[in-house]
C-alpha cells in the first residue's frame, strides 16, 4: 500500500489533517506526526505515541520512498525540515503544505514526477481549498513531458534533455515526436508527429497545420523519441510546407529526449541451483545485445518447474519484477518458430522454455491469445538514420555505437509480427551463458496524449 505522511502542529491543524487523512485512508497508509514529538501510525488503527524528532520522521519517509508528505502548517517549517533529504526529482516524494485553516494547498516538491500537483488538487478538492501550483508548464497550460511520461509508465532517458524540451515548449517552439508504439488521443498543439521520408525525418504536416501562405516553421532539432532505443537523429534545417527537407551535419547534436516503455519480458531457463549473480550476469549480457536496460524490463517468465528456484526468485525480488511460470503443456501450445532442444524437451516436456515463456507472458500482458500465429514477414520499419549513438540516462555511460534495430532483428533471427498489431513478439532468441538461457520478448504498448 502507498504511504503518505501527514504532519500537524496545532489543534486546528489536526482537524484539517484529519479531514485529509480520512479521505486518503483507503489509498494510503497514513503516517502522522503531531507537534511536540508525537507520531501515530496507520489512520485506521490505534494511535501509538512516542518521542520522535520531526526531521527524523521526515527522513524516514524519504528513505523508505514514501509517496507523499503533507505538512499542515507554515511553509517555512516544511522547507527547513525537508531540505537535508532532497536528492532528485526522480526519487523525492511529493511534498505539500496546507495552512492549518485549510484555505490553500501548496505543491512544494516533486510536482510532476512525484505527483505533488495532482495530490494538491485532490487535497484542495477535499477541503474546498485553493490549490497553489507553480510549475511553469501548468501555469502556462503547456504540455508537460514528465507528466506524460509518468502517466504512460515511460522511463525518461535524460532529465537534462527533458528540461531542455520543456524550456523549448515554453519558448513557443514546436517539438517533433517519433513513436514506435501506437498513439491514442489527440496530439497536443506543442507537438508535431514526425514520419520518415526517403531516409529524412520530416513532420507529418497537413494544410490546416501549415498556416496561411505556407509559412509554418517547424523546429526538428528538438525531438521526443518514444520506444526507439536504437535511434539517433542528425540536425535538420527548419522545414516549411514549401521547403524540401535536407539533412545537414552539425557539431552540436539536437536535443533528443528518449522515453522508454517498460515493455520487455525476460524468458529464463537455468540449471537447478544457479545463483542469482550468475542469472544476473546472463541477463545483462542478453539485454546489452539489445541495448536496453533493466528499467525497461516488466517481467520474467519460465516453466513451472522453476517456480521455486531460489536464484530466479532472488533475481526478480532484487529487480522488483513480476515473475510468472507456466506448465509445459501451456508453453507447448504457444505457436511460433522457436529454437528446439531435445535435451530440454526430455527434462521439461517442452522443446524450448525461455523463448516460449517470454512470448507467452508478452501476449498475456498484451491481452492477446498465446496461440496467435506468426507471420514470415518482418514488419517494415523506417530507417531513421545511421544509429551511431543514442541518449542514455544521465547516470549511465553513453555508448558510442549501437547497431541499427533491423540489424539486431536479423541477428536475433526472429520473424514476428509488429507488437502493436499482434500483442507480442520475440526480439532476442535464446542466448546461453554458463547454464542460463535468456530470451527477450516485447509486449504491445501504446501511449495516450
Amino acid at each position: 500500500m502507498k504511504q503518505l505522511g501527514i504532519a500537524y502542529f496545532t489543534a486546528r491543524g489536526r482537524q484539517t489533517a484529519q479531514l485529509v487523512a480520512a479521505a486518503f485512508a483507503d489509498e494510503y497508509d497514513i503516517l502522522r506526526y503531531e507537534g511536540g514529538g508525537r507520531r501515530t501510525g496507520h489512520s485506521a488503527g490505534p494511535e501509538s505515541t512516542g518521542s520522535l524528532n520531526l526531521k527524523d520522521w521526515c527522513g524516514s519517509l524519504f528513505s523508505s520512498r514514501a509517496d507523499g508528505i503533507i505538512f499542515v502548517g507554515a511553509c517555512g517549517i516544511a522547507v527547513r525540515t525537508i531540505a537535508p533529504f532532497i536528492k532528485s526529482k526522480t526519487t523525492d516524494p511529493a511534498v505539500l503544505v496546507i495552512d492549518e485553516a485549510g484555505q490553500f494547498v501548496i505543491s512544494l516538491l516533486s510536482g510532476h514526477l512525484g505527483g505533488a500537483n495532482l495530490l494538491a488538487e485532490q487535497a484542495a478538492s477535499i477541503l474546498g481549498a485553493t490549490p497553489v501550483i507553480t510549475t511553469a508548464t501548468d501555469v502556462n497550460g503547456k504540455f508537460a513531458v514528465d507528466v506524460f511520461a509518468k502517466e504512460n509508465h515511460l522511463r525518461i532517458g535524460s532529465m537534462k534533455a527533458a528540461k531542455e524540451i520543456s524550456a523549448a515548449i515554453l519558448r513557443g517552439e514546436k517539438i517533433g515526436v517519433i513513436c514506435e508504439g501506437k498513439i491514442e488521443g489527440e496530439l497536443p498543439p506543442e507537438l508535431v508527429l514526425m514520419r520518415n521520408q526517403n531516409q529524412k525525418t520530416v513532420p507529418d504536416l497537413n494544410p490546416a497545420e501549415s498556416g496561411s501562405k505556407g509559412n509554418a516553421r517547424i523546429r526538428t532539432d528538438a525531438l521526443i523519441s518514444i520506444g526507439l532505443p536504437f535511434f539517433t537523429l542528425k540536425s535538420t534545417d527548419p522545414i516549411s510546407e514549401q521547403t524540401e527537407p535536407v539533412q545537414r551535419a552539425s557539431m552540436t547534436p539536437p536535443v533528443i529526449l528518449n522515453l522508454y516503455p517498460k515493455s520487455f519480458i525476460l524468458g529464463i531457463g537455468c540449471r537447478k541451483g544457479k545463483p542469482e549473480q550468475e542469472i544476473t550476469k546472463a541477463v545483462q549480457w542478453a539485454i546489452d545485445m539489445l541495448g536496453i536496460t533493466m528499467e525497461e524490463i516488466v517481467g520474467v517468465a519460465s516453466i513451472d518447474l522453476k517456480k521455486e528456484e531460489p536464484g530466479l526468485l532472488e533475481f526478480c525480488r532484487k529487480n522488483e519484477l513480476q515473475f510468472e511460470t507456466y506448465p509445459a503443456e501451456i508453453l507447448a501450445e504457444v505457436e511460433g518458430n522457436f529454437s528446439p532442444s531435445s535435451f530440454v524437451k526430455h527434462v521439461t516436456g517442452v522443446d524450448n522454455v525461455c523463448e516460449r515463456a517470454a512470448l507467452c507472458m508478452a501476449r498475456k500482458m498484451s491481452e492477446q491469445p498465446a496461440s496467435e500465429p506468426e507471420t514470415d514477414e518482418l514488419p517494415v520499419r523506417p530507417e531513421l538514420s545511421e544509429a551511431v549513438g543514442y541518449g542514455q540516462p544521465d547516470s549511465e555511460p553513453v555508448k558510442d555505437e549501437w547497431p541499427a534495430r533491423p540489424e539486431i532483428e536479423e541477428a536475433a533471427g526472429y520473424r514476428q509480427p509488429d507488437p502493436t498489431e499482434t500483442g507480442g513478439r520475440l526480439v532476442l532468441r535464446k542466448q546461453a551463458e554458463d547454464g542460463v538461457t535468456v530470451a527477450v520478448a516485447e509486449k504491445s504498448w501504446s501511449v495516450r496524449f
